[in-house]
């Protein structure tokens, strides 16, 4: 648990030092998310990491709270951040400091394994961690975009990998269908070169690739064609399309093309 919740914290040190320099028009830029500048994204992380901050430290409140949600799912998105959204930049990013601070602190303050109830159904405190490294990667992935920047990612995406390995059905879910009763092997090359692998060996359905390219597919933000993840096997190259590591529409995700083809 100590390492998770550590680089959750990285993780957001580093997009804050991305943000804390933008100049209010910049706040404003468009992100590749439909209808969502950057403004909105940080909006949305603040308003993810007060959920989570509510389910590691309060966790009857929580289930209150998430008995209230509409089935509309945009809704209760675009309600969530509604209240970060009208902040002036500096005043957003104090806000989604603090909230970040308060549910890494709430999450270290658990043991690893002690199940914390959040939207879908309970789940173990360090992986409610690494879900949160899922939501930091995505939406700073959108700024990163907006911006025309690139960033130097490290083996704490190892997370992130282990998430999407974990919730590998969610992309069949999102889409109302059902998942093959076969296991896949991920075999997924980290930054520092080591490979991180994940089912067994004996399976003819194995997804391979490099790390960074793996999160993007996963959170959707890059089509699979511009990415080093290949697949063997049919069921393993069908989960290409349809991957993602959270629950929720699939959304139209990103064009073939639409960025420059990883080099990784």
């Amino acid at each position: 648990m100590p390492a998770v919740v550590a680089d959750l914290v990285a993780e957001g040190d580093d997009l804050d030092d991305i943000v804390k320099g933008l100049t209010p028009e910049q706040w404003s830029l468009p992100t590749p998310a439909p209808e969502w500048t950057i403004t909105h994204q940080v909006g949305h992380l603040a308003a993810t990491f007060r959920l989570a901050a509510m389910a590691a430290s309060r966790p009857e409140q929580f289930t209150t709270f998430i008995s209230t949600l509409s089935p509309n799912f945009k809704a209760n998105v675009d309600a969530a951040m509604a209240d970060f959204i009208t902040e002036r930049p500096a005043a957003l990013l104090t806000r989604w400091r603090a909230e970040r601070r308060n549910a890494e602190q709430a999450l270290a303050a658990l043991p690893p394994q002690q199940m914390v109830p959040w939207l879908v159904r309970p789940i173990p405190a360090a992986v409610l961690a690494a879900a949160g490294m899922m939501e930091s990667f995505a939406h700073g992935q959108d700024i990163l975009d907006a911006l025309g920047l690139q960033r130097r990612h490290t083996d704490r995406l190892r997370h992130l990998v282990a998430f999407a390995v974990m919730t590998w059905d969610f992309g069949y879910q999102a889409r109302d269908l059902t998942p093959p009763q076969v296991e896949f092997r991920f075999e997924i090359k980290a930054p520092s070169g080591e490979i991180w692998a994940f089912g067994p060996q004996d399976t003819d359905q194995v997804i391979a690739g490099d790390a960074v390219d793996f999160c993007l597919l996963v959170t959707r933000r890059r089509h699979r064609d511009d990415l080093k993840v290949h697949a063997t096997g049919e069921l393993a190259d069908e989960w290409l399309n349809i991957a993602q590591a959270y629950r929720g529409p699939a959304g139209d995700g990103r064009r073939p093309g639409q960025f420059m083809p990883s080099t990784a």
